[in-house]
């Protein structure tokens, strides 16, 4: 189970952890570490060319990063925030480091529906990173056990629990016109 205390502390001082959320298990750090983000791409093998998604505690901690236009607010986040829909959003003026980017000017956000993570993150204080727990092109896990013992061991913390879609999340990119469906995963979405 979650030791909440442990994980915010891991988090602040700059570790990884792997974690359940509401769609798959995690491996993450606070998003402006950029030695801990690093670590990230390393373990997972993840090209630095792919950029990481990042989760927030509620939509006002996403405004301090990302813009967000109303219509965006009223017809996706209303509906499926907290959730299984990650947005893309063109990031605030250095707000966001280029190495979660991948020195692009967007971001993929979620507001996880999983109240023990949403209390990690706002204690943090800054959108933490939250890539699948697997390496690159492999399997995404859904429990603990289909975690790789190498990624496991790689990490300063990993927390058993239960992730509730056991889907990855629905992917939807707001910053071209019309809105683009990049992935169809946890919701189903009408755009």
């Amino acid at each position: 189970m979650f030791n909440t205390q442990k994980a915010i502390d891991t988090i602040k001082n700059g570790g990884v952890v792997i974690f359940p959320t509401d769609t798959a298990y995690g491996i993450g750090c606070r998003m402006d570490n950029k030695v801990a983000v690093d670590r990230i791409f390393k373990i997972k093998e993840r090209s630095k060319k792919n950029p990481l998604l990042v989760l927030v505690d509620s939509i006002q901690m996403a405004e301090e990063y990302v813009e967000i236009p109303n219509d965006v607010k009223h017809k996706l986040l209303d509906f499926y925030w907290p959730g299984g829909l990650s947005v893309f959003f063109k990031t605030k003026k250095n707000k966001v480091p280029d190495i979660v980017t991948a020195k692009t000017s967007v971001l993929a956000v979620r507001l996880p529906n999983h109240k023990i993570l949403q209390e990690i993150i706002h204690i943090v204080g800054v959108p933490i990173i939250a890539t699948s727990a697997n390496k690159s092109g492999e399997a995404t896990p859904y429990a603990v056990d289909n975690i790789d013992d190498d990624i496991k061991r790689k990490v300063d913390m990993v927390f058993n629990g239960e992730c509730t879609y056991k889907k990855e999340s629905t992917i939807i990119d707001t910053t071209v016109n019309p809105w683009k469906i990049i992935r169809v995963g946890a919701v189903t979405v009408k755009i």
